[in-house]
């Protein structure tokens, strides 16, 4: 006779790896680097090389712990990344005038003359996923809304 599934254990669909919210994020976010790759290979970027100066971009002389926040990465992550920006000339580490303890990062001039080059990526991006701007702006709301509803206390 076969065995009734308890009302407490997840039903089959539920274990399906299709059915996975995890899976559909992680799935989209490689299809999603894979698409910026070369983009970012032509300006000489990584991904999360890419991120730091998307922050930078939008307000330079942010403190090393403010990018960290605002990037969800830990120092350990950041600090590797910074130095090879800094080595390729994009950025200047600088300790605070007011507060040594903080580590302002700058833009070069260089730096700020990628901006230039990086401002044809987002177009390419929307044109790739074959997405409206309406619907990508929603989409991006959504998972905004879930990664501040994950990180809530």
């Amino acid at each position: 006779m076969p065995r009734k599934p308890s009302p407490l254990s997840p039903s089959p669909a539920a274990l399906q790896l299709d059915n996975q919210v995890c899976f559909a994020l992680y799935s989209a976010s490689l299809a999603m680097t894979k698409l910026y790759k070369p983009l970012l290979d032509a300006i000489g970027l990584t991904y999360p090389q890419y991120l730091v100066m998307l922050v930078l971009w939008e307000g330079d002389g942010i403190t090393v712990s403010a990018l960290g926040e605002r990037l969800y990465l830990d120092s350990g992550t950041l600090t590797p990344l910074l130095k090879r920006l800094e080595t390729s000339g994009l950025i200047a580490r600088l300790r605070d005038a007011e507060d040594e303890r903080r580590v302002r990062i700058s833009l070069t001039p260089a730096g700020r003359l990628l901006r230039d080059a990086a401002e044809r990526i987002p177009h390419c991006v929307l044109q790739s996923s074959q997405c409206t701007l309406p619907e990508l702006a929603a989409l991006t709301g959504q998972l905004k809304t879930l990664r501040a509803r994950l990180n809530a206390p």
